[in-house]
């Protein structure tokens, strides 16, 4: 007799809405013509009247649901969409935790894409086009926050490998920068703030750019992503911090130089390039140990790579040297 023993991140099947029952009932909708008004109304239930998490012009907002991939499961409840997308970090609008309400001034249209450094030919991609070319499915992440909360939610869009083969850099490249928007797209009042250095920006290995975890977010909750968590297009590695998830992407340059990132600049001694999870490795100014769960408040132990470990341990073979945790 086979036994599958689930993986540390799956979910009992009797714990998650049948796919085919949610993909029927979101058909049936559409077909009456309820769709749009019963996406509008479960917004305003979920965030508050205030709360503009999907812009009623959004071109690709027809895409969504998209179909969910299997392979990605849980072993936690899904947080409640009114949780994930009101508590936010984007210091671009501030560093307070409500910071939704600021980021709907972001305007998504236009926006470009750059793929830059070096690959065989730069180019710029209207980011309608960009998201139309790539094969968009779900996956259900769990999310670990270096700042010790946690949340679990349904991602969807693409791998990023599948940016990286559209991209084609060279082989010589060895990195990818990743860069969110800067005051030449919109003056966002955070970007006012001199002593960050802006605009925010991280990087990966190619190695890990193209490991089948790394993903590149465009939509939430079956909608289009809300401005907040990153519109129209976030980084998603769940291995690491969530500060390595860098949103409202602009700008994707390949170079053989490993970049000084975002937070690294401001403290190296506190964020690092690498910043995978590790419970037995403290922040210095906290443990990591455990989690909050976002919307519960439960505390659950850490897990190191946030319990992807199967599919990333061996990204790091041979760099023992290097400080992969903090």
């Amino acid at each position: 007799m086979l036994i599958r023993s689930r993986r540390g991140w799956e979910m009992a099947e009797r714990d998650a809405t049948p796919e085919g029952v949610f993909h029927d009932r979101r058909r049936l909708l559409r077909g009456m013509g309820m769709l749009p008004l019963m996406a509008g109304t479960l917004t305003l239930t979920a965030c508050g009247e205030d709360a503009a998490a999907v812009s009623s012009d959004d071109p690709t907002a027809g895409l969504y649901p998209v179909q969910r991939n299997p392979t990605f499961e849980l072993d936690r409840a899904l947080t409640d969409e009114a949780e994930a997308t009101t508590y936010n970090n984007y210091y671009e609008f501030g560093s307070h935790k409500t910071i939704w309400r600021a980021a709907q001034e972001l305007p998504l249209r236009p926006w470009t894409v750059r793929f830059d450094g070096m690959v065989e030919k730069p180019m710029d991609v209207d980011i309608d086009t960009l998201i139309k070319a790539m094969p968009l499915e779900e996956r259900l992440y769990r999310f670990r926050c270096v700042e010790a909360w946690a949340m679990a939610v349904p991602w969807s869009g693409f791998p990023m490998a599948k940016l990286v083969e559209y991209a084609k850099p060279l082989s010589s490249a060895r990195y990818v920068v990743m860069s969110t928007f800067g005051a030449d797209h919109y003056p966002a009042p955070g970007l006012r703030q001199r002593w960050y250095p802006w605009p925010y920006q991280e990087g990966l290995t190619i190695q890990e750019a193209t490991n089948e975890l790394a993903f590149i977010a465009t939509g939430l909750y079956g909608k289009p992503i809300p401005k907040q968590n990153g519109a129209p297009l976030r980084l998603v590695v769940p291995w690491k911090y969530g500060f390595k998830n860098v949103k409202s992407l602009v700008r994707f340059h390949f170079t053989d130089k490993r970049p000084t990132t975002f937070w690294e600049a401001i403290d190296s001694n506190e964020y690092g390039f690498w910043a995978n999870i590790n419970p037995e490795v403290p922040h210095p100014r906290w443990s990591q140990a455990s989690e909050r769960l976002l919307g519960t408040g439960e505390t659950m132990p850490t897990r190191i790579y946030n319990g992807y470990g199967e599919y990333v341990a061996d990204l790091y073979k041979g760099l023992e040297g290097e400080r992969l945790f903090t």
